[in-house]
């Protein structure tokens, strides 16, 4: 293979598994060392192997760490490690995670010699003369005549595996720096409750409780969606996908308001219900900004955009204040508050509404209230003022008497004879002027 074909070749496996160049070129070096051990038959080679891009040549080195000189017990008990791996190959392949714990188990004890990658530091000392613990002593081994079936194939694993490893790698540093924003997807396939949505190079699971209620997710249609976590696993990046998250509203404000981009109004909470309603507290220290009438637009052009993404949710837009009860006044809306009674200890807060305003503050099914509790971070107990109630009854009383005053049946009917004795007198003057 020509330097070209070879460069290209890699390059091409580069562009389709949308990884590094380097990390191509270590999955071959590690193929390569992989082959060498199996193909010379010792174990205790440590290769390391450097390959050449250019014209496809490669070195192969064995590389040891320079130690204490190793006692009779070290050895001994190196020696009962082989045997049980030995012994270990021939178990089936659902015992592979229980030797990985075991393996991790053994990092984690006492560290021991292990001829494969140690030297003695009487021994190095006779390969280099001023060798010192923590060196490494790098020999070079010859070059193979040729790689045998077995070795090829080994190899050929090796570089299949280093180069998915490399891929997930890549596609969860990918996705782990997009954790908190708000992406395109597409509904790849539905099983049941869950639903899994195609991120380009990714999937990410979207369950049942990151979903917003009665929306409709069919194969191929299209939604932004907000990106909760990423995990990495076996398989690649877990990545979990959401639409009801209460910060997917705050970006798409951001997204949607230039002055919340810029800095200039500042979203300081928000709560919300997917599906059904969100209440967004913003706060501004321009004077001549209104932070509620820049989020809700002209012709309220930029809020109508956030609840037509959200599928028509209602979106409560609030003003923030340091002030608490000013906070949860506001947080109450549209409800109006009489006054509000806060324990700090307790962390509660006391409202008290007029009669005719406690079914709007508590909201159907007590969403307006629940809100607005998770929106300022205290309990709120909504009750009804009684003074208040008997001061709106009485001011209803006074203006339905006012009224009777103005429209009774005895002065409407003076009015009615009074409006046809102008339409006869008006008759008469009408035909005495024909008869003239």
């Amino acid at each position: 293979m020509s330097k070209s074909e070879l460069i290209s070749a890699i390059e091409q496996v580069c562009d389709e598994k949308n990884i590094p160049f380097d990390s191509v070129i270590d999955s071959i070096e590690a193929a390569l060392a992989v082959a060498y051990r199996k193909e010379s038959g010792n174990k205790m080679l440590n290769v390391r192997a450097e390959f050449n891009p250019e014209d496809g040549s490669a070195q192969f080195f064995d590389v040891k760490t320079v130690t204490d000189d190793p006692s009779e017990e070290d050895l001994a008990f190196f020696e009962e490690q082989e045997k049980e791996r030995e012994l270990s190959r021939g178990t089936r392949r659902d015992d592979r995670d229980n030797r990985k714990e075991e393996a991790e188990t053994l990092e984690d004890e006492e560290w021991r010699f292990n001829p494969k990658t140690d030297m003695g530091i009487t021994e190095a000392q006779t390969v280099k003369d001023d060798a010192d613990i923590g060196d490494e002593i790098v020999t070079e081994l010859p070059l193979p005549d040729d790689f045998g079936r077995v070795a090829a194939q080994t190899a050929k694993q090796v570089i299949i595996q280093k180069l998915r490893e490399a891929e997930r790698e890549t596609l969860y540093n990918q996705y782990k720096d997009k954790v908190g924003s708000v992406i395109n997807a597409t509904v790849h396939r539905v099983e049941g409750p869950l639903v899994y949505m195609d991120l380009g190079q990714a999937t990410a699971l979207m369950p049942p409780a990151e979903q917003i209620r009665g929306e409709r997710y069919v194969i191929g249609g299209r939604f932004k969606v907000y990106l909760k976590s990423v995990e990495q696993s076996k398989r690649g990046p877990e990545v979990i996908a959401s639409r009801a998250a209460a910060e997917m509203v705050a970006d798409l404000f951001t997204v949607e308001v230039p002055e919340i981009a810029n800095g200039l109004i500042e979203i300081k909470a928000v709560a919300r219900e997917g599906g059904s309603r969100t209440k967004i507290a913003v706060w501004t220290d321009q004077e001549n900004i209104d932070p509620i009438g820049s989020c809700v637009g002209q012709r309220g052009a930029r809020v109508q955009t956030v609840m037509n993404e959200l599928g028509g949710e209602k979106i409560d837009i609030i003003e923030w204040s340091d002030n608490l009860e000013e906070s949860i006044m506001n947080a109450l809306s549209p409800a109006k508050v009489l006054s509000v009674h806060i324990d700090e200890e307790a962390n509660t807060a006391t409202v008290k509404v007029a009669g005719d305003q406690l079914s709007l503050a508590i909201g159907r099914g007590g969403q307006n209230v629940r809100l607005a509790a998770k929106l300022v971070g205290y309990k709120i107990d909504v009750v009804k003022d009684e003074s208040a109630e008997a001061e709106v009854v009485s001011t209803e009383d006074v203006a339905e008497e006012e009224v009777a005053d103005v429209a009774t049946p005895e002065k409407e009917m003076e009015q009615a004879e009074a409006a046809i004795e102008e339409v006869a007198v008006e008759a008469e003057s009408a035909e005495e002027e024909v008869a003239e």
